[in-house]
């Protein structure tokens, strides 16, 4: 009797590819003392910066109640500061400081070849038709 096994979930096979993503980043920040977590967050914060701590916490795929540590020590390194919305004076943006940036400055070139190497078996256009279908993924679970 032949076993014909279903093959993995797309879930479970996105999962998959989510955590040895981040183990390699986890890995790679290391010497700089921040963690995978954290350097999402600074680069959502290179992209948008000001943001509050709720769209920080949705934009970085983390908890708001973990966010507030996780940038408290994003800024004692210096990394990030905050500021009150001078048009919500109740609120405090998070703001990338220049520190922040020449980190990410300094990462960019290692963070580009880790993502070349998990796409390094699929030709160019395969790669982008997969960029296109993560991003409808998103949208259509969003």
């Amino acid at each position: 009797m032949v076993s014909t096994k279903a093959p993995p979930s797309l879930l479970y096979m996105v999962k998959q590819v989510e955590l040895v993503v981040r183990s390699h980043l986890d890995e790679l920040v290391r010497p700089a003392g921040i963690t995978a977590l954290q350097y999402t967050s600074l680069t959502v914060l290179e992209r948008h910066d000001g943001l509050s701590a709720a769209q920080l916490a949705r934009d970085s795929f983390v908890t708001a109640q973990s966010i507030a540590d996780l940038v408290r020590s994003l800024e004692n390194r210096g990394l990030v500061r905050r500021e009150r919305n001078p048009r919500n004076r109740r609120e405090l943006l998070i703001l990338l400081t220049d520190d922040g940036r020449e980190l990410l400055d300094r990462f960019t070139e290692p963070v580009r070849e880790l993502e070349e190497r998990m796409i390094r078996d699929l030709t160019s256009h395969q790669a982008e038709q997969f960029r296109q279908s993560l991003s409808k993924a998103w949208h259509a679970l969003s």
